[in-house]
Order: C-alpha cells, then sequence, then structure tokens
C-alpha cells in the first residue's frame, strides 16, 4: 500500500508565495509520477502539474510561468512551488503518485487527502 501525505498550505497574500510538499511512504517499488491537482468551492478537480521518473514536467495552462514542479526520488517527495499568487489559487491542492509496489502489480493511483490554499489579503 501507498500513503500520500501533502503539507505546506496555508493563508498567503496576493503576490505571496508557498511550496506545497508531497511523501509517498509503504511499499513503493517505483514511482512512474506523480501530479498535482487543485479543487476550488464549487468548482471541479483540475490539473496543476505533473512531473515523471525521468523529471519530464509538464504545467497546465493557467500556471504561466508562476509554478515550479520538482522531486526528489530518493526520498519520494515532489514539491510545488507557487509564487505571484492569485486569489483564483484558492483551492484544496492534492497529490497523486502512479506507482507500484512491492510484490508485484500493475501501477495505481494513490491520492492525499488534499492541503488548503487560500490567497486572500
Amino acid at each position: 500500500q501507498v500513503h500520500i501525505v501533502e503539507s505546506g498550505g496555508g493563508l498567503v497574500q496576493p503576490g505571496g508565495s508557498l511550496t506545497l510538499s508531497c511523501v509517498a511512504s509503504g511499499t513503493i517499488f517505483d514511482i512512474y509520477a506523480m501530479y498535482w491537482y487543485r479543487q476550488a468551492p464549487g468548482k471541479q478537480r483540475e490539473f496543476v502539474g505533473a512531473i515523471t521518473n525521468t523529471n519530464a514536467v509538464n504545467y497546465a495552462d493557467f500556471v504561466r510561468g508562476r509554478f515550479t514542479i520538482s522531486r526528489d526520488s530518493a526520498k519520494h517527495t515532489m514539491y510545488l512551488q507557487m509564487t505571484n499568487l492569485e486569489p483564483d489559487d484558492t483551492a484544496v491542492y492534492y497529490c497523486d503518485a502512479r506507482a507500484s509496489v512491492v510484490g508485484g502489480g500493475l501501477p495505481k493511483d494513490y491520492w492525499g487527502q488534499g492541503t488548503q490554499v487560500t490567497v486572500s489579503s
């Protein structure tokens, strides 16, 4: 089994910065990709960005160069550095790890509980 925990959320003023972390733990064999999603109140969950096990990254259009995803593979950890935050960035941010576990089996998606980011003056 794989357990996902996000952290680093909080209240920040418009124009400010935050760095989120996502840590995967458990009987992990390999993590093929990790994803950030977010869900604002009353809206559907949307893709923010992703990083693969070869460190290829891609972002949603709304990121516009403001966010950076990185990972520490040895620690099964992914980061989301967010700068120039806007009120529209207010959401619960979720981490998804596509991973396989020791003992075999096809890769599966494992989700965390999310961390709240609020951008407000």
